[in-house]
């Protein structure tokens, strides 16, 4: 079975198949195909699960900084649903500059969806609405965190192919040096 094969999948990141016998696998490749040209070949699927990686963890971060930023929005329209009264708070501005604001008893809130766009919604859709989306975040950074280690597995594994390849390689030249 050859290294580059593809034997499974894990949410679309290719499995790398481990070398157990480098003489059999060098073998079984084209003979135009030397040494150089198998490093390379894993060099690049290396560089591929690496890519993939820094990907995972760009989206792992904005996860990261969004379930804060849920979380903070739920607990605050949880409170106006609990106060049916009329209360000062201090909202923001710009990153820098605060006011202090009288909220009045309302029944319904404005949630900020991205990309510059926001609606209105009764204090119990938000609610649902943040609530599906916590529970969303949440799921999705487990499943990053899975993907990222079965990557680092990958990678490892490549690294491994790697050197063996290097290894033996080196065995056979140092072997034909010597006759």
């Amino acid at each position: 079975m050859g290294a580059d094969k593809v034997e499974k999948e894990h949410r679309g990141i290719p499995q790398a198949v481990f070398l157990e016998d480098v003489d059999s696998y060098m073998s079984s490749t084209s003979p135009e195909k030397n040494a150089a040209a198998v490093l390379k070949d894993f060099d690049e699927q290396l560089q591929k699960y690496k890519y993939m990686e820094l990907n995972l963890l760009q989206r792992k971060k904005r996860l990261r900084a969004q379930v804060p930023d849920i979380e903070k929005t739920l607990e605050i329209v949880k409170h106006m649903l609990k106060k049916k009264e009329e209360f000062q708070t201090h909202f923001m501005l710009s990153d820098q500059v605060h006011a202090l604001a009288t909220v009045p008893p309302t029944d319904k809130v404005f949630l900020w969806l991205g990309a510059n766009v926001m609606l209105e919604y009764t204090i119990d859709e938000a609610i649902a609405l943040l609530t599906k989306n916590l529970n969303s975040a949440t799921v999705n950074a487990d499943q990053l965190e899975d993907d990222l280690g079965y990557l680092s597995n990958q990678i490892t594994t490549m690294e491994v192919n790697m050197a063996r390849v290097y290894n033996w390689d080196f065995k056979r030249r140092k072997a034909a040096a010597d006759k």
